[in-house]
């Protein structure tokens, strides 16, 4: 019986110790990890087809400074159904999230996507302006 009690006692102990030593981490909404990092760009991005194959007939031109991307399809390229992937700073987080295939066949109005930072207070606004290549 003591055997017990002192199993019991000890798992009890261990408990309280892991419990007592956790760190709170701060977290978003999202349950990412909330950062000390502040910086804020897009560093690459791509386009893709429903194929899954790149649609971009060259590099996309990002504009850190602008907050502009520019990126030019194939002719013919179905602009309803694309997705778009970026490669953000570390710990960055993108809004609105990307969940499938988005609609970029309305060129007169780009879509814009916000980059937030690690520590969630500095957002850049990025406009992605779509050009189709000439047949």
């Amino acid at each position: 019986m003591l055997k017990y009690i002192k199993a019991i006692a000890a798992l009890m102990l261990t408990a309280g110790i892991l419990i007592c030593c956790k760190e709170d981490f701060p977290v978003d909404e999202d349950g990412l990890l909330i950062t000390t990092r502040s910086q804020c760009y897009v560093s690459n991005f791509e386009l893709l087809g429903v194929d899954f194959q790149t649609v971009r007939t060259e590099n996309a031109d990002i504009d850190t400074t602008a907050q502009t991307i520019n990126v030019k399809v194939f002719y013919g390229t179905d602009l309803k159904n694309l997705f778009p992937q970026f490669s953000l700073v570390t710990d960055a987080k993108l809004d609105p999230k990307i969940t499938g295939a988005m609609d970029f066949s309305d060129l007169a109005n780009p879509k814009k996507f916000t980059v937030v930072s690690g520590n969630r207070k500095v957002r850049k606004t990025y406009t992605v302006n779509i050009a189709v290549q000439q047949p």
